[in-house]
Formats: C-alpha cells, sequence, structure tokens
C-alpha cells in the first residue's frame, strides 16, 4: 500500500497478508482526496478516522498537512499496525485510539470538521453510523461526514445526504448539515 498525495506522496506501508482490514482502494483515495482539497484547509481541519483498519486515511490526511486526526480501531492487532507505520513513517499529529467505534460515538464529547468512516461491509448496524453520527452532535457546523459503504447501501433518502461517489466496489457517501447537494448545484 502506498500514500496517495502529499509530502509522504509513494510512500509505502505494508499491513502484511493476514491483516483482515478492507483497505480503500488507490485510486478511490486519490478521487476522494481530489473532491476535499477543493472545500477544506488540510492544516485547519480536526479530523475524526472511524474503523481506522491499516491507518491508511489518517496517514492521507498527515500528509496533506492535517495535525488533528483521531484514529479509532477496535482491533488491537490493527491500531499496533498504525502506532508503527506513524513511527516508520515520521507522522505526527494522529492519536489512535483502541475503542469500538460506536461506545466512543455515544461518549464523544468533541466536534470535527470532517468524520471518516469506513466500517467493515459486513456490518450489521452499519446503516445506523449517520443517525448516529447526527444526533451526537459530533460534526462542527460546516463539517463533512464520508461514509465507505458498498453498492447494495443507499443513503440518499437521509437527513443531510448531499452525494455519492462511486469508484469501483468502493461507494462514498457525503453528508452535511452545510452543503449544497449536487440536484440543489444543477438549480442554481
Amino acid at each position: 500500500m502506498r500514500i496517495v498525495g502529499g509530502t509522504l506522496k509513494g510512500r509505502l506501508f505494508n499491513p502484511g497478508k493476514s491483516f483482515s482490514a478492507r483497505p480503500t482502494t488507490d485510486i478511490a483515495k486519490e478521487s476522494l482526496f481530489n473532491i476535499l482539497i477543493n472545500q477544506l484547509d488540510f492544516e485547519e481541519i480536526k479530523v475524526l478516522d472511524l474503523f481506522s483498519g491499516t491507518g491508511s486515511i489518517s496517514y492521507e490526511f498527515a500528509s496533506r498537512g492535517c495535525e488533528q486526526i483521531i484514529a479509532i480501531e477496535q482491533s488491537y492487532k490493527h491500531q499496533l499496525f498504525i502506532r508503527q507505520t506513524i513511527k516508520d513513517l515520521g507522522i505526527h499529529g494522529i492519536q489512535v485510539i483502541k475503542a469500538d467505534v460506536f461506545r466512543y460515538l455515544n461518549n464523544c464529547t468533541d466536534q470535527f470538521d470532517l468524520v471518516f468512516a469506513d466500517p467493515p461491509f459486513d456490518l450489521k448496524n452499519l446503516d445506523q453510523i449517520p443517525e448516529i453520527l447526527f444526533s451526537k452532535d459530533i460534526l462542527k457546523p460546516d463539517g463533512i461526514f464520508i461514509l465507505e459503504h458498498p453498492a447494495n447501501f443507499n443513503f440518499s433518502s437521509l437527513p443531510y445526504f448531499s452525494r455519492e461517489r462511486k469508484y469501483g466496489h468502493v461507494h462514498f457517501s457525503f453528508f452535511s448539515k452545510n452543503i449544497i447537494t449536487d440536484n440543489e448545484a444543477q438549480r442554481l
């Protein structure tokens, strides 16, 4: 695996074949960050990375200058890998927390500019993540929530849904209280 942009572009990290996380593909990451670079000043935002897995998304934010990243990962093995990779790559600004995402969200009192969630695609309560996130007021008023999910989920009827982007088998649903949706933009 590699970091696709920023100061660490091209740097490799290898979780190994026994790693159970499904990492976001390089094409999907590059496309996602091409969208975000036009909306955010990475050096000024606070990011929450849920279901961090390999830590790939956190590394991408750090590589682009974000210095306030919290990575939540329940697996002891995965969070140890993230910590070691942070050390190996010389990254600063990522705080790794070993926790169940749902417990973390229910107890979180912090607010974030961007929340990214890449849950296991077979997670039985995956569809509840947007509702929990918004009910706990975890996003700042202009914040963005991005949920990576399989094709069999459609979140377009949920409050605060903005748009969906598809990159092969990877789907990103974007949510925000203050972003103009694609349909609204076409009417302007």
